[in-house]
């Protein structure tokens, strides 16, 4: 459906405003399919982001250097990954080199747990059943392009 319709809205400002509203729209159109999603696991979107990081790094990372790499930098990390504590699906150590820091490495039961949601994460492919594979490509270096400071 197009935006015109979604909002039932017929004029814009300009293209780019309703490119902006577009992409406003779907963003909300996704977060709505995505909490769903993740809340048969029990989960939110950042914790999820937290766990995957810990799994690609491989070894503990300070909560520091998981914010860096967070998709939602604003996100309150510590609350985060104490949330995940609670859960079994990370642990927690003081850092050897700066005691000041708290090492995460994610749990077996994290892992577990990823590996679960992997399998069903490709029912969320179907999200972009009419896309391409050119056209996932074009979008992506678009939207890339948008981020340019």
């Amino acid at each position: 459906m197009g935006i015109n319709k979604a909002i039932n809205q017929d004029k814009f400002i300009s293209e780019k405003n309703k490119l902006l509203i577009n992409i406003l729209y779907t963003n909300n159109w996704l977060q709505t399919k995505m909490k769903a999603f993740f809340e048969t696991y029990d989960l939110t979107s950042q914790q999820y982001n937290i766990l995957r990081i810990l799994r690609g790094a491989k070894m503990p990372m300070s909560t520091l250097k998981i914010r860096e790499r967070m998709i939602d930098r604003m996100s309150d990390t510590s609350r985060l990954v104490e949330r995940l504590l609670n859960k079994g699906l990370v642990q927690k150590t003081v850092c050897n080199k700066d005691k000041r820091l708290v090492d995460v490495v994610i749990t077996e039961q994290g892992l577990n747990l990823l590996a679960e949601m992997d399998y069903q994460e490709k029912l969320l492919d179907d999200i972009f059943r009419n896309i391409s594979d050119n056209d996932a490509v074009e979008l992506n270096g678009l939207l890339d392009k948008i981020r340019v400071d």
